[in-house]
């Protein structure tokens, strides 16, 4: 039997890596996603010790016309995608009032965060609604947003857009593709340790321990994967277009 088989974008390390080790643990084969291929080395030796195939598949997220290159490729070597992550994205390119926020930075967020989101969904939907439905081959759609998609971080205003805007993505496409069975997730991490929080981590942990989140701790990428990878697996099943918030209770409303 033909396994189910992901393409996770943004994979070569913290949460893309997490979730695409822990979708190859779940029976997953994977394509895996960076800017280029000497990053994703060592991911896919992961992968392959679970005794899952896995590619690595460089390619700059932004640049539209490589998507369907990509997943030709993808499905020539491994098999017909099932799977989704959209896990990509980049900060802002420097800290501070959105007053002073550079077109260069905005474009940036927009163009990796939300644009490449949007089109490299509508590549793979147009793929997934083409097969035949195989409930042992769960079809989804997973965009890993953030908290800031609905928290304002004044110092972060060009980051908090354009993750809104992926946020509103993935609600338009689990409206489209809901007829066809195809559920689309948007997982929304909060402060989680990893190497694009590293320069802040400490002041996380702290905010953490402080009452910002319900439990007072910084989250790790695992905690995130094994979220993906119950969506993926239809572990929730009648479930789309719902946020998954894995913040540990961070935007609980509270007084």
């Amino acid at each position: 039997m033909q396994r189910p088989v992901a393409l996770v974008t943004g994979a070569s390390r913290g949460i893309g890596r997490a979730i695409a080790v822990e979708l190859a643990v779940q029976g997953f084969d994977l394509a895996v996603n960076a800017s280029t291929g000497a990053d994703l080395e060592n991911v896919t030796q992961d992968i392959m010790a679970t005794g899952a195939k896995a590619m690595a598949l460089p390619f700059d997220v932004g640049d539209l016309g490589l998507h369907d290159k990509a997943l030709d490729q993808l499905e020539a070597e491994i098999g017909p995608l099932t799977t989704l992550v959209n896990n990509a994205g980049v900060g802002v390119l420097q800290r501070g009032d959105p007053l002073d926020v550079s077109e260069a930075s905005f474009d940036r967020c927009m163009q990796i965060n939300a644009k490449a989101v949007f089109f490299l969904t509508q590549a793979a939907a147009r793929r997934l609604i083409g097969q035949d439905h195989d409930p042992a081959r769960p079809r989804s759609i997973i965009n890993v947003t953030s908290s800031n998609a609905s928290a304002a971080a004044v110092p972060r205003s060009e980051y908090c857009a354009s993750k809104a805007a992926a946020a509103m993505i993935s609600k338009c496409f689990a409206a489209r593709l809901g007829a066809e069975g195809i559920p689309v997730y948007d997982v929304q991490p909060g402060l989680i340790e990893t190497p694009m929080t590293a320069p802040v981590i400490d002041s996380y942990k702290q905010r953490a321990a402080d009452g910002l989140c319900l439990f007072p701790w910084v989250g790790q990428p695992e905690d995130v994967a094994r979220v993906v990878a119950s969506l993926a697996t239809n572990r929730l099943p009648y479930t789309t277009g719902q946020v998954i918030s894995v913040d540990g209770g961070m935007l609980v409303p509270r007084f």
